[in-house]
């Protein structure tokens, strides 16, 4: 007797239900999606880039940058290491790819020596150090940075550049952006919605690398002009000042990375827009001391190698909070205090390719794949009935439209986002549901040929036909699956690869669960004595 266990009959209805209630939101205009109850779902599938519009970026790391940074590092710590120790160096200075430097007393060279091994540290998952130090003839030291920490090193920056422009775009507002890794030093965005790539640009590529530099008086303006300054100390440029330079120490007093928050304001006295900040507990007493000990003196705001303002210390700062004043708008303040609260950059990001897609080119894609599926579903329903009889035809049509319902609703509930490639997806799916169906009711009409009754050929048609189907979609999401994880989390070959794996899910459940209990519904009120099929 042909039976459809109660079980299996909750099982589709349910997810009928679950297919119709998340898929909704997608069909109804926003003034009817807005006043339905809040209980309901009101989230929509997410759009890609190519149908929704938005920028592109493509960014590249300067590991030449990253790579001079950690050289200069180097000479300031070999400086600070030796001058701890109290062993008498000169000509301590970067050559090429080296720091060198020579150890005055012959009897203070292993010690110097040994006293530097100290700042070579293991590179994680390799056997090297992140620094390697060599004595040479007349007592000179010389201190390199292997080429395979190197490549670590930027590898660790990429991935840290990856979330942090992550965060910076969140920022921002906008909605699902694809932020992936392309080759090994290459990063693709992708804003939906985002209309204006400089500002993008402006966001993500500023390394925005904050430090708070104590500022050095002494130095008179010719000295800055010759570039004459103390080996500990550097010229920056004063934009407050019209850029006249200014002599600050090498080593932070405090930096970004102990920022707790940043936001944009006003100063209470002039009325212009500013940056309010706030440190953690380490960076607040680090500022607190710093300031406690050099009051009359000058600190230094700097953000990627610019002083913004130089104010003196009129009293200890002990409160963990201040202000950045600069020639800000509300827009510049804005994205200063969004970076800042962030983080710099690990490694600046060069922009190498940009593009904007149009809202309506992504308009014009979307009607487009509207249109085929439409065309796709019409000429299946026709091909189907043709083949097959209306109500075979029929049940089989219905099945395809809960199907593509249940995968709707699956993609909008997951956040899943919609790409062209996702709608070629999607059509294929469609494709598939029918081919599960097709040999289904082949195999029905070869057993009803090959003598049985309707009941014992419907039966054992969804039997026989099982496993065929099963071999097929089982292939399918295989390879689905490979190309998502060649996608390297993102762009068009996830989308569909996303779209097809779901698609293939919900067409295998579709022709094994909801065609049979319609097929049985219908012959148990039928009690047909010759199935028109």
């Amino acid at each position: 007797m042909l039976r459809f266990e109660r079980w299996k009959v909750v099982l589709c209805v349910l997810a009928i239900l679950f297919g119709a209630v998340f898929s909704l939101p997608n069909l109804l205009p926003d003034n009817v999606l807005s006043a339905m109850p809040g209980f309901l779902p009101h989230q929509r599938m997410n759009l890609g880039l190519d149908l929704q519009g938005g920028s592109y970026l493509l960014l590249q790391v300067d590991t030449s940058s990253l790579k001079a940074e950690k050289l200069n590092n180097l000479v300031e710590d070999t400086r600070t290491t030796l001058q701890g120790k109290q062993i008498v160096f000169s000509g301590l200075a970067l050559n090429g790819d080296a720091v060198t430097l020579r150890i005055t007393d012959p009897t203070q060279v292993q010690a110097a020596y040994a006293a530097l091994q100290t700042l070579a540290l293991p590179v994680t998952g390799t056997v090297v150090r992140d620094v390697a130090v060599s004595t040479g003839p007349d007592q000179t030291i010389r201190l390199t940075i292997p080429a395979q920490a190197l490549t670590v090193a930027a590898s660790d920056a990429l991935k840290q550049d990856i979330e942090i422009v992550r965060k910076r775009i969140d920022s921002l507002g906008t909605r699902e952006p694809q932020i992936t890794q392309q080759g090994t030093d290459r990063i693709v965005v992708e804003a939906p919605g985002e209309s204006d790539p400089e500002r993008l640009k402006q966001v993500i590529g500023q390394t925005a690398k904050l430090t708070f530099q104590m500022v050095d008086d002494s130095i008179t303006p010719q000295d800055l002009a010759n570039g004459q300054v103390p080996p500990d100390e550097e010229i920056l440029p004063n934009e407050e000042l019209g850029n006249q330079l200014m002599a600050v120490k090498r080593r932070p007093v405090v930096s970004g990375e102990m920022l707790e928050n940043a936001q944009q304001s006003f100063d209470s006295r002039s009325n212009k827009p500013d940056i309010d900040f706030r440190f953690n507990g380490i960076g607040a007493k680090r500022f607190g001391d710093a300031t406690l000990e050099n009051v009359n003196k000058k600190f230094a705001i700097v953000i990627d190698n610019k002083i913004l303002e130089a104010p003196v210390i009129n009293e200890p700062i002990l409160g963990g909070s201040g202000q950045i004043a600069g020639s800000f708008t509300v827009e510049t303040a804005n994205n200063l205090a969004l970076m800042l609260r962030s983080g710099a950059l690990p490694a600046k990001l060069n922009a190498i390719e940009q593009r904007t897609v149009g809202a309506e080119l992504g308009a014009d894609s979307v009607r487009a794949g509207e249109l085929a599926g439409v065309i796709a579903i019409g000429l299946i329903a026709a091909f189907m009935i043709l083949a097959y009889g209306f109500t075979f035809g029929g049940i089989a049509v219905l099945c395809l439209l809960m199907n593509m319902m249940i995968v709707m609703g699956a993609m909008t509930m997951g956040g899943a986002t919609l790409t062209l490639p996702g709608i070629a997806g999607l059509i294929l799916t469609i494709a598939m549901a029918v081919d599960a169906n097709v040999l289904i009711f082949e195999r029905i009409r070869d057993e009803e040929r090959a003598g049985r009754r309707p009941a014992m050929a419907i039966d054992t048609g969804f039997s026989r036909a099982t496993e065929s189907i099963l071999d097929a979609n089982i292939t399918t999401f295989i390879s689905a699956l490979i190309l998502f994880m060649l996608a390297g989390g993102g762009g068009p070959v996830k989308g569909f690869a996303v779209t097809l794996m779901i698609g293939v899910c919900a067409s295998v459940f579709s022709a094994l669960f909801i065609t049979r209990m319609l097929v049985t519904w219908w012959f148990s009120v039928a009690r047909a004595k010759q199935l028109p099929i």
